[in-house]
């Protein structure tokens, strides 16, 4: 009779871990801001994945505005912005080995900062801190032609890497990644 009990707790165990999960799934997709995610091919199959959430403006004044200038800002919404790679790349000038980091900006209204952190996991607005820095990088920032509600991280292939790039608003943040 142990035996069957053990059993049936098992089942209903997982039961309620599948139902949470699930729960969990159909949370994130229905967020004011949804996930996105976005991915650079680089040669020999290697790959650069960024995992974010796409807020909207909303009518809002984004930069300057909701997203302060000359403070750390998480580059998205929800959980932190997740850059993995699978090889060696650089962005802009500084070596980013593979693995997975964290990526923040700090935005200005003519300059941008791409941080890119070693810690990982992050809620919401949580900079551990430049102690956890992997690099600083600077990005380059250009004007839209019409703006950009959804807030979008994307890859445009350039040779043999691609520009990374942030729009949002009326604004272009980018910075070129290539292979090491």
């Amino acid at each position: 009779m142990s035996k069957n009990i053990s059993i049936c707790m098992g089942l209903f165990a997982c039961l309620v871990s599948w139902i949470a999960t699930s729960a969990c799934a159909q949370d994130k997709g229905s967020r004011p801001s949804p996930p996105a995610k976005t991915e650079c091919k680089l040669a020999g199959g290697r790959t650069i994945v960024v995992e974010y959430s796409s807020p909207r403006a909303k009518g809002r004044k984004i930069y300057g505005g909701l997203v302060p200038y000359g403070q750390v800002w998480r580059a998205g919404a929800n959980e932190a912005t997740k850059l993995v790679t699978d090889t060696d790349v650089r962005v802009g000038g500084s070596t980013v080995p593979a693995g997975s980091y964290t990526i923040f900006t700090i935005p200005s209204a003519d300059k941008w900062t791409l941080v890119i952190s070693k810690k990982t996991g992050e809620w919401g607005t949580a900079y551990p801190g430049a102690k956890e820095d992997l690099a600083r990088v600077d990005m380059k920032v250009s004007k839209l032609p019409s703006a950009v509600e959804n807030f979008t991280i994307a890859f445009d292939q350039s040779g043999e890497g691609c520009t990374l790039r942030m729009d949002w608003e009326t604004t272009r943040a980018s910075v070129e990644i290539a292979n090491k």
